[in-house]
């Protein structure tokens, strides 16, 4: 029986506050460059969906590394990768290069790819009774890179004539720092059998009632987030903010997506985990109503918060169904699978916040997205005997979610 490392769960926590220094402080400046140097302001968080693109195809690949070298090389892999993303974004933004940019925010996506297994990777150094609080646990280190990224950019943003040239550098540096802290980790190895890839057919993976609930989870929350959160600081920027607001907005924004992983874990042992998976739907749905009543400054804080904890509740609920579930042979496809499904949600909301977006104030972006949820979307699976339809609807006036 596996006994609980803290140790590597502690390290495992320092490396996803590290890695959330590099994403939260890329998403407060992302859309913000990206209307910079592009003419074309439709594009402007183009940047945002080559990232997401970049992550939804290191995916598979990463998982699949990841399960014939085991983690900490793997981990190692990606940081190294992040390391090149990075650099190539600060050579992008010194010459004024939009193709570029959206290269380099894809190598960035691969770096996240493998960034985001550190959750599997807590489930992995845990007894079963302890995997949910690891799980949250390793996420709530979070909180730390949730602060850091945006003060991380904002402080090396005018470092140099070019601005946020100096930004990318300072991501580039905890890149190398989050190398070394990797080399410490210890994680079991691979089996035999993960190395040689066996485990269930793809097809039958997808078919299974659990996976679906999950997938579900993680793809709609993901999704969600990334099309009201990625313009959020363009939103702020129209409304005549200064980009210091922006960067606390994304603070307590990402503040609300980790710090719920110190009682996360302990919810879903008390209440269940599809209990916590609606009350996320439900913040997902307040975060919406919220966005789409006004424009002040306290309105974004509210409603990133919301979305927030709403990714919290969705993304660990359907983590802890995934591994209560995975077979060992079976951990390098079902995480790809379920990583490629939220890559997925993200890249559709990605279209439509590009297809929504003009070039004028006006309206706040954040409301314009909301209004482009006008629909309800629901799937119905067999888990343990019950039938569930879990859905999400969301209106002008009103919105609403349900898990029947």
């Amino acid at each position: 029986m596996q006994k609980t490392s803290h140790r590597d769960i502690f390290l495992l926590a320092c490396c996803q506050a590290l890695l959330l220094v590099n994403n939260a402080g890329l998403i407060s400046m992302n859309a913000l460059i990206g209307y910079a140097l592009t003419d074309d302001k439709t594009y402007a968080s183009l940047g945002a969906t080559t990232y997401v693109l970049g992550s939804a195809l290191a995916t598979m690949p990463a998982s699949l590394w990841m399960g014939r070298v085991g983690r900490r090389r793997g981990f190692m892999t990606g940081s190294a990768i992040g390391i090149l993303g990075s650099s190539l974004a600060a050579a992008a933004v010194g010459l004024g290069s939009f193709p570029l940019f959206c290269l380099a925010t894809a190598i960035i996506g691969v770096y996240t790819a493998f960034g985001l297994q550190y959750r599997f990777a807590a489930a992995e150094v845990a007894e079963l009774s302890f995997k949910a609080k690891a799980i949250s646990l390793v996420l709530a280190g979070g909180i730390v890179g949730g602060f850091l990224g945006p003060e991380s950019t904002r402080w090396g943003k005018d470092l140099f004539a070019t601005p946020f040239l100096g930004s990318f550098l300072v991501l580039a540096a905890v890149a190398v720092i989050a190398f070394l802290v990797q080399s410490q980790v210890h994680v079991p190895p691979p089996s035999h059998e993960e190395r040689s890839g066996g485990g269930r057919p793809l097809g039958q993976i997808l078919r299974q009632p659990v996976f679906i609930v999950a997938a579900l989870a993680g793809g709609m929350g993901y999704g969600l987030m990334n099309l009201l959160m990625v313009a959020t600081p363009l939103a702020m920027s129209f409304c005549s903010y200064p980009y210091s607001a922006a960067a606390m907005v994304i603070e307590w924004h990402v503040v609300g997506m980790y710090a719920p992983g110190f009682f996360t874990g302990s919810l879903i042992k008390r209440h269940g985990t599809l209990k916590v998976i609606l009350a996320g739907v439900a913040l997902m749905a307040g975060c919406v109503f919220v966005a789409l009543n006004g424009n002040s400054i306290p309105h974004f804080v509210v409603a990133l918060a919301l979305l927030g904890v709403g990714w919290n509740f969705m993304y660990i609920g359907g983590t802890t169904l995934l591994t209560g579930w995975t077979r060992g042979c079976d951990v390098a496809g079902v995480e790809a699978d379920e990583k490629a499904v939220e890559a997925m949600a993200a890249y559709v909301t990605g279209y439509l916040r590009r297809k929504r977006l003009k070039h004028s104030a006006g309206t706040s972006p954040v409301r314009r997205e909301g209004r482009s949820l006008g629909r309800r979307f629901d799937a119905e699976v067999t888990l343990d005997g019950r039938t569930l339809t879990l859905g999400v609807f969301t209106g002008d006036t009103r919105q609403s979610a349900a898990l029947w």
